[in-house]
């Protein structure tokens, strides 16, 4: 059963469907013909069109009513079956929806193109919205969706009326320019701050520009209001082939902008012109992945009763790592875990970096979604046949709450401590795309379970006996696209019981320090990362490709100039040990973080040794 629709908005990233013209358009309906009178006249097409959308993972499908207004209908003779059209196309979508799927009434614009001579009064715009959006609600759909309004004022009208009709919820988007600019002239900071006073549940956008300058503009927008926000991109820009325009941006497309969408507070995703079902699938999958649907919600019971009294083990003595902190510059390097079974090269890489004086090896957790050896059983193999001291990666994207309970328990059994704990990349970034995530916690509920086996007790409160003794690593982007948002995270992690942080590589001390002044309560060590660059194809690789990696400017020119590859490796290690050298003595820093690339660990020693 559906949940209340303002609860449901409370609770995580919802997706919406797609583009209704185009897919009506796709299955040989021509554009002179009324698309919402298929409401009468082909039912049975508007449901599959729904459905499509359903399978792909839409939990809200909007009404083929978009255009269904007295103004809109008119030039088809349809202007008098208002009701008619609008009570169907509720009728066609509640049965493809069931009791699990949102329907919102689409009610959009009041003229067929963009005519600044179009007289209308208030009134009469009041009564032609009034009309569309009683039938509607007299339908029995969930919410209102106020879609590709350019006239700041007719939304507002629209707004006001549907409120009179009824307490249901609202959401209302508008249209922009690339310059972020509707058609009549309002601004997204003007438009915003208008429509946050008529308390609409939510806000956006919606059609006209492509993905990508859709973020420029949601980026302005979440500057100016704490709602919700909606953003439904055209599928880029369309391009004409064989005299018919095609919107050619691919489903991954979307799905990648849609996961930057979220970060910059959107909670409803879906798409506009040119978007399918493919697209809606694709998006679905990259919401799921950063964001399920189904959050367990993690509660630690710090206090005991008496009898129950659990001896916590100090910092110190929770590993030889935790031990040598702020006593001296820590050294680290990651390690991959092999591919297969063979761990020749992950020994004789730990051997060698044992002998050149590093103080810690981490081994990384699938990285970039691929799939490797468990890094609890690698990191185990090489502390008992090396003597060094490992940092276990654990991710939180393929275990549930009963399998990360069971698997930190066992590391700490073998004597793994040191724990890096991390949401993980989403399947979609690497060899299996179609991988089923949990997720049932993220990066900061993997911390309060981890603290809550540190006091003897498992997620249910249920005493575990002698309690763990894991020392809580935590991840930091000190050139996140969001920082604030970084920030705000950072801040639970630590509440929760982090006790120190590694950051993503850093090129700039600059950077780095900023961050620093930016989290100067926070007390607990900070371990820089650097990643030596190999070439300038790699830098722009890193740049464009990985996510939270951002490489300066300058940065990728250096290693553009360097016109050989080694000249280009060793500009690599120079750009490393020039930011490590200066990033040493800020506050909070207790050591380095080092990421050989492509396993060049004596690169790795290389930069080390600068601060050794």
């Amino acid at each position: 059963m559906k949940r209340d629709f303002r609860k449901r908005l409370k609770e995580g990233v919802i997706v919406c469907d797609g583009a209704m013209g185009t897919m009506i358009y796709s299955k040989g309906v021509y554009i002179n013909k009324c698309y919402d009178e298929l409401n009468l006249s082909e039912p049975h097409k508007i449901e599959l069109i729904h459905k499509e959308y359903i399978d792909a993972g839409a939990e809200i499908i909007e009404t083929n009513t978009y255009g269904a207004n007295r103004l809109r209908l008119k030039p088809f003779g349809l202007e008098d079956k208002v009701k008619e059209i609008n009570i169907k196309g509720v009728q066609i979508a509640k049965k493809a929806a069931g009791k699990r799927i949102y329907v919102a009434g689409s009610i959009g614009k009041l003229s067929t193109t963009f005519d600044l001579k179009l007289e209308l009064s208030d009134d009469m715009v009041r009564e032609i919205y009034g009309e569309q959006a009683k039938a509607l609600i007299e339908g029995g759909v969930d919410l209102i969706m106020i879609e590709t309004i350019s006239n700041l004022k007719r939304m507002c009208l629209a707004i006001e009326v549907v409120k009179e009709i009824a307490d249901i919820p609202v959401i209302a988007q508008m249209t922009f320019s690339e310059e972020g600019v509707t058609h009549y002239g309002s601004t997204i900071p003007e438009v915003t701050r208008t429509l946050d006073g008529l308390k609409v549940d939510a806000l956006g956008m919606n059609c006209t520009t492509g993905p990508q300058q859709m973020m420029e503009n949601i980026k302005v927008m979440a500057k100016n209001t704490s709602l919700p926000l909606s953003a439904q991109p055209n599928a880029g820009e369309p391009s004409m082939v064989d005299g018919r325009y095609m919107y050619l941006s691919t489903p991954e497309y979307l799905a990648e902008n849609a996961k930057r969408f979220i970060q910059y507070g959107v909670l409803i995703v879906g798409g506009c012109c040119g978007t399918t079902p493919l697209h809606i699938k694709a998006i679905k999958g990259a919401v799921k992945a950063l964001q399920p649907s189904r959050k367990i919600k993690v509660k630690v019971t710090e206090q005991v009763r008496k009898k129950d009294k659990i001896e916590v083990i100090p910092h110190p003595e929770k590993s030889p790592f935790a031990r040598i902190i702020n006593k001296k510059f820590v050294t680290c390097v990651e390690v991959d875990p092999p591919r297969g079974i063979n761990i020749t090269r992950e020994l004789d890489a730990a051997r060698m970096l044992k002998d050149a004086g590093i103080d810690a090896i981490n081994i990384a957790d699938g990285p970039r979604a691929t799939a490797r050896m468990s890094p609890i059983h690698i990191a185990s193999v090489l502390s008992e046949k090396v003597g060094i001291e490992t940092i276990v990666h654990f991710c939180a994207r393929d275990r549930n709450i009963l399998g990360i309970q069971s698997d930190l328990i066992g590391s700490h059994i073998l004597g793994l401590h040191n724990v890096l704990l991390v949401t993980g990349d989403p399947p979609k970034l690497g060899d299996y795309p179609n991988a089923t995530s949990v997720f049932d916690v993220d990066s900061i509920g993997l911390v309060k379970i981890a603290r809550n086996l540190n006091m003897g007790k498992d997620l249910a409160g249920n005493p575990i006996g002698k309690p763990t003794s894991f020392f809580i690593g935590v991840g930091a982007n000190p050139g996140a696209i969001d920082i604030d948002e970084e920030i705000r995270r950072l801040y639970l992690k630590v509440n929760a019981g982090a006790e120190y942080i590694l950051t993503q590589p850093v090129y700039k001390p600059e950077f780095l320090e900023d961050f620093l002044k930016k989290i100067e309560d926070i007390n607990i060590p900070v371990f820089v990362g650097i990643l030596p660059l190999m070439s300038y194809k790699n830098a722009e690789f890193l740049h464009n490709e990985v996510p939270g990696m951002s490489i300066p400017d300058d940065i990728r020119a250096r290693m553009k100039r360097a016109k050989t590859s080694s000249i280009a490796r060793e500009e690599g290690v120079n750009i490393a040990t020039e930011a490590l050298i200066a990033c040493k003595n800020l506050p909070k820093i207790a050591g380095t973080y080092i990421m050989p690339p492509f396993g060049k660990y004596d690169l790795a020693i290389k930069v080390a040794k600068a601060v050794m």
